[in-house]
């Protein structure tokens, strides 16, 4: 995989997140604090996707909600497209959620279930106040046709589809908007494996057709190494380890990540790579090779 160069289209400088509560007394109690985040700094490009892996307890999934500005870092900055977001509200907040989107964890408990797959996905532009040019029939057709989802159903609620079929309707809502980043918290991890590879190989494909750059929350790295040009591995709030993905995978520098890359089950090398030969040829078709 390639990715863009150029100025970042996401940075982040110093993000903190923390949290206080109330210790040993109740209401009399001292508040005590603990640190989610501690000052974590990363930068995406536009094409780019860039995995934050860790266990859980990490800071991970709170560093994507800051990234997502679905909570308020305690400290640091956030730009997006060399404007500053950190403190964004009213139109700049408007602007920032129709170029950022989010696809989580539990495709059922983020989906409506009152709701058919078209008002879900049309619920996006509702709130940007944008009216389909198509009219939202045809979007909504042309949106459950890209995440390979029959158009037919388009009136089905979410509790009749499969898990991965539901996390494609998240995944197609993400796309309502034409973001320039997705936000993937931990988008794969509640689906069986096999679905699980058919959605990453959805999402390569989506990024190669569209351009827009991930932010990939992950805690495992065998998922990590079919999608992501780089990699941040995050413990106890702070990234340990950054580089290209290759890079992290061949020549592990930190202690904790070389814990998790020996978690992952060992492979044959040439069978993986003839693989992903194969999930990209039957994800793209222009890839194929020719007939002799």
């Amino acid at each position: 995989m390639s990715a863009s160069s150029g100025e970042p289209l996401l940075r982040a400088r110093e993000l903190t997140k923390t949290f206080t509560s109330r210790g040993p007394g109740g209401v009399l109690g001292q508040r005590v604090a603990f640190t989610a985040v501690d000052r974590v700094g990363f930068d995406i490009r536009a094409g780019e996707t860039l995995a934050v892996v860790g266990e859980s307890g990490s800071g991970k999934s709170t560093t994507a909600r800051m990234a997502a500005k679905l909570m308020e870092p305690t400290g640091g900055s956030l730009e997006f497209a060399g404007e500053d977001v950190t403190r964004a509200a009213g139109p700049a907040l408007a602007r920032f959620r129709k170029n950022v989107q989010v696809v989580f964890q539990d495709p059922y408990s983020s989906l409506n279930p009152r709701h058919t797959v078209e008002r879900i996905l049309m619920a996006p532009l509702d709130y940007q106040g944008i009216a389909p040019k198509g009219g939202r029939r045809a979007l909504t057709k042309e949106l459950m046709e890209r995440v390979g989802l029959d158009p037919d159903h388009s009136q089905r609620y979410p509790a009749q589809f499969s898990g991965g079929q539901a996390q494609r309707i998240g995944i197609a809502r993400a796309l309502a908007v034409g973001p320039r980043l997705v936000i993937c918290d931990e988008a794969v991890s509640a689906l069986d494996v096999s679905v699980r590879a058919q959605v990453l190989d959805l999402l390569r494909r989506l990024q190669r057709e569209s351009g827009f750059a991930y932010l990939f929350i992950a805690h495992d790295l065998a998922v990590v190494r079919r999608i992501a040009h780089r990699v941040a591995v995050m413990s106890g709030g702070r990234i340990v380890e950054a580089g290209p993905c290759e890079r992290v995978f061949a020549d592990p520098r930190d202690p904790y990540t070389r814990t998790l890359l020996a978690a992952i089950p060992r492979i044959n090398a040439a069978w993986d790579r003839a693989r992903r030969a194969r999930a990209d040829r039957a994800s793209d078709p222009s890839q194929e090779a020719p007939h002799g």
